[in-house]
C-alpha cells in the first residue's frame, strides 16, 4: 500500500474552501503576501448535534517555533463576538507538537475542537487566526482570514 503526502501551494489572496454541508460552509484566505504550503481539513462538515470536529493540519513554517503566540478574533454579522490571546510555545516544557518545528520541517498533525462547548446562532462569522513567533507581536508567521456561515440554528 502506498502514502500520499499532498501539498497545496496556497497563492495569498486565494480563497480555499475546507467544507460545505446543509448547515455549514467553512473557507479561508491567507491575511499576509506570502505564499504558504499549508493544508487544513476538518471533519465532520456540521454544526448541528454539537459535534467534536477533526482537525488535520499540514504546515511547511517560514521559520523556527520556538515560540508561539496565539490571536483569535471572532465577528459575529459585523460585531465582535470573542477574543482570545494563549501563548502556545515558550521554548520549555511544551506540550503542543508544533513546538519545536523547525523552518522548512513538514508539521504534520491531527486535533479535536470540541464544538459542545460553543452554541453557533445561525450567521455570518468572519475569524482572524494570527499565530506569532514573538510576544511582541511583531513577527508574523501566519494569518488566516476564516469565513464561517452557519446556515441553520442549532438549538
Amino acid at each position: 500500500m502506498f502514502g500520499f503526502l499532498f501539498f497545496v501551494l496556497i497563492t495569498p489572496g486565494a480563497s480555499e474552501f475546507l467544507c460545505t454541508s446543509s448547515d455549514l460552509d467553512l473557507s479561508y484566505t491567507f491575511c499576509d503576501s506570502t505564499p504558504h504550503i499549508f493544508m487544513f481539513n476538518l471533519t465532520p462538515c456540521a454544526i448541528a448535534n454539537n459535534p467534536i470536529w477533526t482537525a488535520t493540519l499540514t504546515w511547511i513554517p517560514r521559520s523556527d517555533i520556538t515560540f508561539l503566540k496565539t490571536i483569535f478574533n471572532v465577528w459575529y454579522d459585523g460585531a465582535k463576538a470573542l477574543h482570545w490571546r494563549e501563548v502556545l510555545c515558550t521554548g520549555a516544557d511544551d506540550k503542543y507538537s508544533i513546538c519545536g518545528a523547525l523552518k522548512g520541517e513538514t508539521i504534520a498533525t491531527t486535533f479535536d475542537i470540541k464544538g459542545s462547548r460553543i452554541s453557533f446562532p445561525k450567521g455570518n462569522y468572519d475569524i482572524i487566526l494570527e499565530g506569532f513567533s514573538d510576544d511582541s507581536e511583531k513577527d508574523m508567521l501566519m494569518c488566516l482570514n476564516i469565513t464561517m456561515i452557519v446556515k441553520q440554528d442549532t438549538f
